[in-house]
């Protein structure tokens, strides 16, 4: 038994399927599955079985395993950075955030951070939906999240401090007349926030009742955007980053019952005693004024599909 094999119990118990855990993990369904698979002999049980809905459940041993193996994997969390601080290694700060963030500020924030923190840290950042983000900094496979408010969802081990405010609104081409008929009979262009609950755009959705086949998905907001303004429909979008776009008359906004609606950015944490110095620095960080000019005027970023992922499964391997 490893602690490898044990936070990908924990994180194939938390997110419901051996699919979401693999994709957080970046590898293949297959390595989670030899890792559960391995667990099950050891234990002598097979820990979690699939429902007839095609969900999962734990079984009475797995629900007692769960809280045990949470706090083996945090243990080995601590553990590594007490080791990595006794060698004078560099800090380590692993980020996640929405797809939104990713693409437009993080790289901004995580350059200056750098620069500002005059001290060696090794970062590696990547993009998840909330669900995912709350499951991987609660089992210290990430230090801090920016997106939605993970803590109100849950309370505990999480906290969530509001980092800026923006305004939500939805955009079209400048030139393409309103779509006709009410907003959720529109096509609805988002990148992958707008397939999360806990998202701007995915409660923004679930507000206006889109229904699920109105709704395309892109690979970033810039392409949703690029979408919209050629007419293939209307996509969710904040004004302090889309506004260039509006200035140079490729996109118009468009009211809805739902929006222009408010909108801010959270960092989420884990409480103070269990966080690392990196992330205790970071954090200070989001709240001065040059962290905020960034995320009110950010640079051009890059496609989260650049970003390298944040967790490795060979993380606590041995």
């Amino acid at each position: 038994m490893t602690v490898t094999q044990l936070s990908t119990f924990v994180l194939v118990a938390r997110l419901g399927s051996v699919a979401a855990a693999a994709q957080t993990l970046s590898v293949s369904e297959s390595a989670v599955s030899q890792a559960i698979g391995a667990l099950r002999i050891h234990f002598g049980d097979p820990l979690i079985r699939r429902t007839s809905g095609g969900g999962m459940r734990l079984t009475p041993a797995g629900a007692r395993l769960l809280p045990v193996a949470s706090r083996m994997v945090a243990l080995s969390a601590d553990a590594e950075v007490a080791v990595r601080a006794a060698r004078g290694a560099p800090d380590e700060l692993r980020v996640v955030a929405t797809s939104t963030l990713a693409e437009f500020v993080l790289p901004s924030l995580m350059e200056a951070f750098a620069v500002r923190a005059g001290r060696r840290t090794e970062t590696s950042f990547g993009v998840a939906v909330g669900n995912e983000m709350r499951v991987l900094v609660e089992n210290r496979l990430a230090d801090v999240a920016l997106g939605p408010d993970l803590a109100a969802v849950r309370g505990g081990e999480l906290v969530s401090e509001p980092l800026f405010r923006a305004q939500l609104v939805v955009v079209t081409g400048a030139r393409v007349p309103r779509p006709p008929g009410p907003p959720p009979l529109w096509s609805w262009l988002v990148d992958s926030s707008g397939t999360d609950p806990e998202a701007d755009s995915g409660r923004l959705l679930r507000r206006l009742d889109v229904p699920e086949r109105h709704v395309r998905v892109f690979p970033n907001q810039t392409a949703t955007w690029a979408a919209a303004a050629e007419g293939a429909g209307v996509a969710p979008a904040l004004v302090h980053l889309v506004s260039p776009r509006i200035r140079r008359d490729e996109l118009r906004m468009l009211e809805t019952s739902a929006t222009p609606s408010d909108a801010t950015w959270h960092a989420t944490v884990l409480r103070p005693e269990h966080r690392s110095p990196a992330t205790d620095a970071f954090l200070h960080f989001l709240h001065t004024p040059g962290a905020t000019r960034i995320m009110r005027a950010p640079g051009a970023g890059v496609p989260p599909s650049q970003f390298r992922p944040p967790v490795y499964v060979t993380l606590w391997g041995g």
